[in-house]
């Protein structure tokens, strides 16, 4: 009979593939026997064992008439790795509980097929934690562009700066820290040109633990990016820009430079996700500033949003807010959220909401 707690148990595993198994989805796998779980498994980094066959690897004894909980549906083709499907069908496994059905056309049924032709009874179960955190690969592969997050933070009267752009720091450093551990789980990091020569960030991962640096990606409409700019001293860097030249400095000084289409003279959103795309980026986490966020909202470009709020109070009528541009004019043209978790660190509350659901 099916438990959630064992998928719930399944979810919390894949979750610590975050920032490494792209562009492979988060899978979770647990093996239950007689009520007691007997394997566990996750999709640890992309290229090596997935999942299933983990979960299957660690079992404490024999799987004959085990049940399986997996967050995906067990993949059915040929890649770095043999298919799970088949694995699972030569083990004794009775029954296979999946969270989610996989989009992807060399495996969407066909694993669930496999199993059904070994005898192996599956049930989809549709669990709504599993699709969260499959929200990325759900997207990249039904419409071939990034999953974009957007990151603010402010405080409680909506600033993200004082009136003379002092914005260090709004939030305290629980939430710095979250910051750095959602720039793990992102492919790229992006922001504009005006956040680059406002702040000179370094837009890395600075954790001890498990530290990985996000593609940086720089919306530079006119080729402004300083040649000696922070985040040009180490890892990856995509200039999108709407320049046809100019840019070899910066190409000799590591970036990689992807000339985009132009939309009212900036650069157009979503042909610049679509190089990204192509460019081997399948998720996004936007840091501002806010005509960038603002402009991503508009277009319909935006997912989620991790909204830091801190419990402060600026005042200042011309002070930054998190969505600048020029807004909307009207009340019903709002953009509707779903708001799906509230958390704190330190003294400050994190929102997190969707806009977009795959």
């Amino acid at each position: 009979m099916y438990n959630e707690e064992f998928m719930r148990r399944a979810v919390e595993l894949a979750v610590k593939g975050e920032g490494f198994t792209s562009p492979n989805p988060l899978v979770g796998a647990v093996i239950v026997k007689d009520g007691k779980i007997i394997g566990e498994g996750f999709h640890e980094r992309y290229g090596d064992l997935h999942a299933e066959a983990n979960a299957l690897k660690n079992a404490s004894e024999s799987v004959d008439g085990a049940e399986m909980y997996v967050t995906l549906e067990p993949c059915a083709h040929y890649g770095k790795q043999p298919p799970c499907a088949e694995t699972i069908a030569k083990t004794g496994i009775k029954k296979v509980y999946i969270a989610v059905t996989d989009p992807n056309p060399k495996v969407s049924g066909k694993g669930i097929a496999i199993l059904n032709n070994a005898g192996i009874e599956t049930k989809v179960t549709e669990y709504k934690g599993a699709r969260n955190i499959l929200q990325p690969f759900l997207k990249h592969i039904t419409q071939k562009i990034p999953y974009v997050a957007v990151k603010t933070a402010m405080t409680l009267d909506g600033k993200t700066a004082t009136k003379e752009g002092d914005s260090r720091w709004v939030t305290g450093e629980p939430a710095r820290k979250r910051v750095h551990e959602l720039r793990r789980r992102y492919d790229g990091i992006m922001v504009g040109m005006g956040t680059v020569l406002c702040d000179d960030p370094m837009l890395d991962c600075r954790l001890e633990e498990k530290p990985r640096d996000p593609v940086k990606i720089i919306l530079d409409t006119h080729l402004r990016l300083p040649v000696n700019a922070k985040l040009l001293k180490k890892g990856r860097t995509i200039v999108l820009t709407g320049q046809k030249e100019g840019a070899g400095e910066l190409k000799r000084s590591g970036a990689e430079v992807l000339e985009c289409k132009l939309k009212n003279g900036r650069i157009d959103l979503n042909d610049a996700l679509k190089k990204l795309y192509d460019a081997g980026v399948y998720s996004v986490l936007c840091e501002g500033g806010s005509e960038v966020n603002f402009s991503l909202l508009e277009e319909g470009l935006v997912d989620k949003l991790y909204t830091f709020i801190a419990p402060k109070l600026l005042g200042g009528a011309n002070a930054k807010t998190p969505f600048g541009g020029r807004g909307f004019e009207k009340m019903c043209d709002a953009v509707k959220l779903e708001v799906d978790g509230i958390s704190k660190f330190g003294s400050d509350i994190l929102i997190e909401s969707y806009v977009n659901r795959y």
